[in-house]
């Protein structure tokens, strides 16, 4: 029995089939539908007091976050699935710049979802309030 075309497509680059079902996915809802899942990295302690890409001052005391594609000024929910805690966080800076990072927290947000032991952790985002 042939296979159907899709499933063929599917079985010889799964990786751009799931990539455009999460982008199909993400853009589902209307203006803050956006959601991803990956893995989390923060900030280490020598950034403190450095120019973010905004132009603000990173403060670990802060929930802040550096994403690299979401506006400056978004705030997401970020969710440890392993602690089942989250955050709120403002975008403010461009990052993480390691492969396979989605976001990388303030210290403060680090502390609230349960990773600062690990250093990095798997996580959820959503936009909760996008730019206007």
């Amino acid at each position: 029995m042939p296979i159907p075309l899709f499933y063929r497509f599917c079985l010889r680059w799964p990786g751009l089939f799931l990539g455009s079902l999460l982008l199909l996915t993400a853009c589902g809802g209307g203006r803050n539908a956006f959601t991803q899942t990956g893995k989390a990295s923060y900030y280490a302690d020598k950034f403190n007091g450095r120019k973010t890409a905004s132009g603000s001052t990173y403060r670990p005391g802060r929930r802040t976050a550096a994403h690299n594609t979401l506006p400056f000024g978004t705030v997401v929910r970020v969710t440890n699935p392993s602690t089942h805690r989250s955050v709120k966080v403002t975008i403010t800076d461009r990052g993480p710049h390691v492969k396979g990072r989605v976001i990388d927290l303030s210290r403060k947000a680090a502390r609230k979802i349960g990773m600062l032991d690990a250093g990095v952790a798997p996580v959820q985002l959503k936009v909760v309030r996008a730019v206007r």
